[in-house]
């Protein structure tokens, strides 16, 4: 078993979270879950640190899937419903984190891989990376909000044939169906990811935070509803400092400088 199941590494205001186990190919089990849990906690309370990048240990999986092995030697409800917590709990966590999140997809990234991947904001993919949610093969279905982010995402009827197949989807066939981003050639795959990062780490850490909150919560309202909500979130925005200095380096023809103030 790998010692540290997650490590941290990072480089200006960019932190990347490698899951690290590649002996199974990164799979998740529990006590992996809580790590990143714990990890992601630290990131988010870091104001140094104003984008996440996800990836996996080697150049075979992003995150292959849930532990088999460890979910086949669980015996009682009440162990299976711990899994389930769990996952569910640190997916959300990922989905509502301040920051913006980027994936990092280096390989494999099936079932939980492609779960996790739903969760994030962002995602490039190498081209010898594959999505899909096989759980089906396996006598289960994608229970780590799979099935409800997936048909939120993509076209119902492509999301049922995606999970009652368990077909594999090639990065390309990804990117056109709004699962992924962009697809970019394996040795570019982390220089590029990164470039994007630190793009984006250079925008005001209020409005994105401010701006994934509008977008995640107002997916779930009524246009009526969300529309009075995103004029609130916009009236925090005009009052900020950040707001006022991007304002006057426009003006002044100067980069800005945001403290997300």
């Amino acid at each position: 078993m790998t010692e540290n199941a997650i490590l941290i590494e990072q480089n200006g205001p960019v932190a990347t979270l490698t899951i690290n186990r590649p002996e199974t190919l990164n799979a998740l089990d529990v006590p992996t879950l809580l790590e990143m849990e714990k990890a992601l906690t630290k990131l988010e309370n870091d104001d140094s640190v104003r984008v996440i990048v996800f990836t996996g240990a080697g150049d075979r999986a992003f995150v292959a899937g849930g532990d088999i092995s460890d979910l086949n030697s669980r015996e009682g409800l009440a162990h299976y419903e711990e899994f389930a917590e769990i996952i569910h709990r640190v997916f959300r966590r990922i989905e509502s984190c301040d920051k913006p999140t980027i994936a990092a997809v280096n390989g494999w990234a099936l079932g939980g891989g492609t779960e996790l991947i739903l969760a994030l904001d962002i995602r490039i993919l190498s081209d010898k990376s594959k999505l899909g949610l096989p759980e089906i093969t396996l006598g289960l279905f994608p229970g780590a909000g799979g099935t409800q982010r997936i048909i939120r995402q993509i076209p119902l009827c492509r999301a049922k044939e995606i999970m009652f197949t368990g077909d594999r989807i090639d990065p390309e066939e990804a990117v056109s169906l709004g699962l992924a981003n962009k697809v970019v050639p394996a040795d570019q795959l982390m220089d590029h990811v990164k470039e994007l990062a630190e793009k984006i780490a250079h925008k005001s850490p209020l409005v994105l935070k401010l701006l994934k909150r509008g977008l995640l919560n107002g997916a779930d309202m009524p246009l009526s509803a969300a529309l009075p909500y995103e004029q609130s979130l916009i009236g925090l925005v005009l009052d900020s400092k950040d707001a006022h200095e991007g304002c006057s380096a426009f003006l002044e023809k100067r980069p800005a400088s945001f403290e997300g103030k």
